[in-house]
């Protein structure tokens, strides 16, 4: 006769499989240890040097690395061109005409096949990208999770339900980054991230020549190259940090506490609600700010990664192989 395993048998070997089933979607830090031994020190370099030849390509690494997370996770989507059979979400409103870094990042994905070929996702060289555009620029740093896998296609309708827009009210803020198992802490620790890189006229104008919780001097200072009418200037840049606006520090939420912030969405996390307190407490602590930051980061890091035998790992970050 033949012989059955036990009942037992059985389910200790699912529970088994189960267990092996999760850890091998676990994000690890040590992940390309063995497989891509020299891959921070490679990325960091084609990252340092492009943030050296300009400073707000640091800026423009770490918001790919937000709006990539915040469409259908941190998948490497957002860098995928359009194709016959998608179209992409380079050319959705949150990212049309501003977002930018691409070609650093083709750059950087191309040191890194040389270093170990096939093996590193686009995923995780922009979340190593984005968190070494921060320390370069004086933020604090982090052990960035990897073994994401990357996305075989991409929504731009998804880019443009998913990306809250700098019109947002501080409700609508607080519930995107909620629906993404993102706290109201870490959604002004995040919003931090404005304390580098610029904006466009068409982000900022309706905040300057409409609303009144802004000091009159910044608005008279912006709408000195932000013209009310629409169509002109409006890719016009200003820094969202009138400051610093290359140096990761604190001063975005010292800017919000006196009326400065430049986004209808940063001042809202200052307007009398529920994140006053969290604004003021990093305004006056600069290393809580940091250290919620990098929190922050890595939770969004985990944001519905592709992993295992999901997705795929790509060798051109602007097409699936």
């Amino acid at each position: 006769m033949a012989s059955f395993p036990s009942c037992k048998a059985v389910i200790t070997l699912a529970i088994l499989l189960v267990f092996l089933s999760s850890s091998s979607a676990q994000l690890s830090p040590d992940f390309y240890s063995k497989s891509c031994p020299n891959l921070f020190a490679t990325v960091k370099s084609v990252v340092h040097s492009a943030v050296q030849n300009e400073a707000r390509m640091g800026a423009s690494l770490l918001r790919l690395f937000f709006h990539d997370c915040f469409v259908n996770g941190c998948d490497g989507s957002i860098l995928l061109d359009d194709t016959s059979s998608f179209t992409g979400e380079k050319g959705a409103v949150p990212n049309r005409n501003s977002a930018r870094g691409f070609d650093v990042v083709d750059q950087i994905k191309s040191a890194v096949e040389k270093a170990c070929p096939g093996v590193v996702s686009c995923a995780d060289v922009l979340a190593i990208a984005a968190r070494d555009s921060v320390v370069i620029l004086g933020g604090p740093d982090w052990n960035v999770k990897l073994g994401r896998r990357d996305a075989k296609t991409a929504s731009r309708a998804a880019a443009n339900n998913g990306i809250p827009p700098p019109t947002s009210n501080l409700n609508a803020l607080i519930s995107r980054f909620n629906a993404l198992g993102l706290s109201t802490k870490d959604l002004v620790a995040l919003s931090g991230s404005h304390t580098i890189g610029q904006a466009r006229c068409t982000s900022f104008r309706a905040r300057i020549y409409n609303e009144s919780n802004l000091d009159t001097s910044l608005a008279q200072t912006r709408k000195g190259n932000c013209p009310r009418a629409s169509g002109v200037g409006d890719n016009n840049l200003a820094p969202l940090d009138l400051q610093t606006p290359t140096n990761f520090d604190n001063n975005y939420f010292k800017n919000l506490v006196s009326r400065r912030g430049l986004l209808h969405s940063d001042q809202q996390l200052f307007i009398g609600g529920a994140t006053d307190s969290i604004v003021r407490t990093y305004s006056n602590d600069p290393n809580t700010f940091k250290s919620d930051f990098a929190a922050a980061m890595l939770k969004m890091g985990d944001i519905r990664p592709l992993t295992g035998s999901n997705g795929e790992v790509r060798k051109n970050c602007r097409r699936v192989n």
